[in-house]
């Protein structure tokens, strides 16, 4: 728990991570979990040609409502400001779901690895707990410090049970070194693109639910080829290299869903070629 922002924030700068950073109440937390679930009763076969796991993993915000609104809630954006600045763009919001007893689990990577963005600063994923995020349950663990270094090798292991696209993992993380991060409903962590972090199987009876938002500033783009497309949420973009949208006009609408696949398509084309490994983001990407 942080009194200060400014505590906070010098946290953020020597670990690489902060987590327990209230946002929503457990009453709204759980409104917003009903919503999601709403969701999945009442959209399971996708629109558009995509599934709903699809939105929910890559770019939902570009055609869900509930998602891009989520981005601009002032609740989160003021601990974000402290750490980025006052202009802030969301380039993507995801929902990251694991069942109960799932044996599923996330090696120890980086995300940035996969954005083409380099090896900024100038971005942050805040993750919000949706549910009872606890150690049981398979929440977030971190390597302090790990996002001082450059961009890491990760190696391919295509293990069934790792969500990542590949398996991908970066080898020799001192697991002693490690520090859970455990959020009750409604509360937040913030990384760094580059802290190394994982998580483990959700052995609690209860579904893990994470709403993840991946903020950057207008000068992202300044250092990472090509263009690419992101929201703004809060002050002004002044620099280039972006095209900036509106949020969906509504659930699914057409013009949001042919968005969609352009954005899908370029994305694709900027990522294959800044990031290692290879990776395709879209064939399961990054996962917390």
């Amino acid at each position: 728990m942080h009194d200060t922002h400014a505590s906070l924030v010098a946290d953020y700068r020597r670990n690489g991570f902060v987590v327990g950073i209230p946002v929503f109440s457990t009453t709204e937390s759980a409104a917003l979990r009903a919503q999601v679930e709403a969701l999945e009763a009442d959209h399971a076969a996708g629109a558009g040609g995509h599934d709903l796991g699809q939105f929910f993993r890559v770019n939902g915000h570009v055609v869900i409502p509930l998602l891009a609104d989520l981005a601009r809630r002032p609740e989160i954006l003021e601990t974000v400001e402290a750490v980025l600045g006052p202009n802030l763009l969301a380039w993507s919001v995801e929902l990251f779901i694991k069942e109960p007893g799932s044996a599923k689990t996330v090696s120890w990577h980086q995300d940035i690895t996969y954005w083409g963005m380099g090896e900024t600063d100038d971005e942050v994923t805040a993750w919000i707990a949706l549910s009872d995020v606890s150690i049981t349950a398979g929440c977030m663990r971190f390597l302090p410090g790990s996002h001082r270094g450059g961009i890491a090798d990760h190696h391919d292991t295509f293990d069934a049970d790792n969500l990542l696209s590949r398996g991908q993992s970066i080898a020799g993380v001192d697991e002693a070194q490690a520090v859970h991060g455990p959020l009750a409903p409604g509360e937040m962590s913030l990384h760094h693109g580059r802290c190394f972090h994982a998580s483990g199987a959700n052995g609690s009876d209860d579904r893990r639910i994470g709403l993840a938002i991946r903020y950057g500033t207008p000068e992202v783009r300044n250092h990472a080829p090509g263009r690419d497309w992101a929201m703004p949420v809060r002050g002004e973009v002044p620099a280039g290299g972006w095209d900036c949208i509106a949020g969906p006009r509504g659930l699914f609408h057409p013009a949001d869903l042919a968005l969609y696949d352009r954005i899908l398509a370029g994305q694709a084309a900027t990522l294959a070629e800044g990031a290692q490994q290879g990776v395709d983001l879209y064939s399961g990407g990054t996962a917390q």
